[in-house]
């Protein structure tokens, strides 16, 4: 399920990357306000879930684009053909594929895939997680004053921004950087693989965090919402971070 999974990102990765260095024309359609499609965008979900498809047809689905079927499926693709859409249309070099592949609505493997990069981020549960077949684990910061946190900012939720704006201070006072970079998944993969120490962010979609989710916890790291609870995928609102420093910015988020 894993290959098949791979498969699709790279399948996906290829068009986005035909369409970057083609210079296509793109056809940009607002969602609603600062959030955009593109025809890539759906482009990169039919080729994932075609694939799928053929080899699962039992299966469901919850993709950014076309939405949810099969909702009674045992097994669900939860799947962001393009996270970072703004970054791609802009040529900002930082966006990903992300698909996660719940199992009775519990995260069972997760790939995110930079095209832009090559890079490949997998993960199943209890086999560990892995950058291009490499083992990877979260950084062993235990100090947030040393810590390098990522974050996004609550463009959909724009009436969070003055709680968004506290917490950013909290952590821009009292962390070694604070950095954002436009796609959630990547942040994450990143926390995965130690590049961030930690990542918190409000109002995400469950394909914004599945894969990123499941990266995190089989790298070593903590994953919960805004309480450190297990409800983020419900809620959108997500922290992460090495075990040693997930209380002090829990604590910070408060």
């Amino acid at each position: 399920m894993l290959n098949i999974a791979v498969r699709a990102a790279r399948r996906a990765g290829s068009i986005i990357n035909r369409a970057a260095l083609d210079g296509e024309a793109l056809v940009v359609k607002a969602k609603r306000a600062n959030d955009f499609v593109t025809q890539v965008d759906r482009a990169a979900e039919e080729a994932i879930i075609e694939i799928v498809r053929k080899a699962y047809p039992e299966h469901g689905f919850l993709a950014e684009e076309s939405g949810a079927s099969s909702p009674e499926a045992e097994y669900r693709w939860i799947i962001d053909p393009i996270d970072g859409t703004t970054n791609f249309i802009h040529g900002f070099p930082q966006y990903a594929v992300s698909i996660g592949i719940e199992h009775r609505r519990a995260l069972a493997h997760a790939v995110v895939y930079d095209p832009v990069k090559n890079e490949l981020f997998t993960a199943s549960k209890g086999r560990g997680a892995f950058l291009n077949d490499r083992r990877v684990r979260v950084s062993k910061c235990a100090r947030l004053q040393e810590a390098l946190v990522g974050t996004g900012f609550p463009f959909k939720e724009v009436g969070r921004l003055r709680l968004y704006t506290r917490q950013l201070e909290r952590f821009m006072q009292g962390a070694a950087g604070v950095r954002r970079a436009g796609a959630a998944s990547l942040d994450l993969a990143y926390v995965a693989c130690g590049r961030l120490d930690a990542f918190w962010e409000l109002g995400l979609a469950p394909w914004d965090m599945a894969a990123g989710a499941l990266l995190i916890q089989e790298a070593g790291g903590l994953v919960g919402d805004l309480g450190g609870e297990s409800g983020y995928m419900e809620s959108g609102d997500i922290c992460a971070a090495t075990p040693k420093i997930f209380p002090a910015v829990l604590e910070a988020l408060r």
